[in-house]
């Protein structure tokens, strides 16, 4: 499907994966091209999916437990791509301390054979 409401849902699933700390979820919504970013609040770039993947990996090892919200501030299709922008809310528990943080993120989508694969999540803190 190439409508927003697609990409909305594949952006549902990319924060679902991160909650529930799936990394066969995660690993199911990335691209796998040498090509797929990620920057996490506070570290550098992280380039292709071994990285992201071990970044993840790592986050969820040292998580007891997580909740994310999210609220869409934009979301646009361009050509084979989609581009959302958003706020989210994350509340973790790391070694037995709770720790919530606000960070603004924007997530790129890119449409392969019908399907909606992330190439780019960079999120950065909210200072308050």
């Amino acid at each position: 499907m190439t409508t927003i409401a697609a990409a909305l849902a594949a952006n549902q699933a990319f924060y679902r994966a991160f909650e529930k700390k799936d990394i066969e979820a995660m690993r199911s919504i990335w691209s796998k091209g040498t090509g797929s970013l990620c920057v996490h609040p506070g570290s550098g770039v992280l380039r292709g999916w071994e990285a992201i993947e071990t970044s993840w990996q790592k986050i969820f090892r040292n998580t007891a437990y997580m909740e994310v919200e999210i609220d869409v501030i934009s979301s646009e299709i361009s050509g084979n791509l989609a581009y959302i922008v958003l706020t989210e809310t994350v509340l973790q528990i790391v070694n037995g301390r709770r720790v919530q943080a606000g960070t603004i993120a924007t997530n790129i989508f890119e449409l392969m054979a019908g399907e909606w694969f992330l190439i780019h999540h960079h999120g950065s803190p909210i200072l308050r």
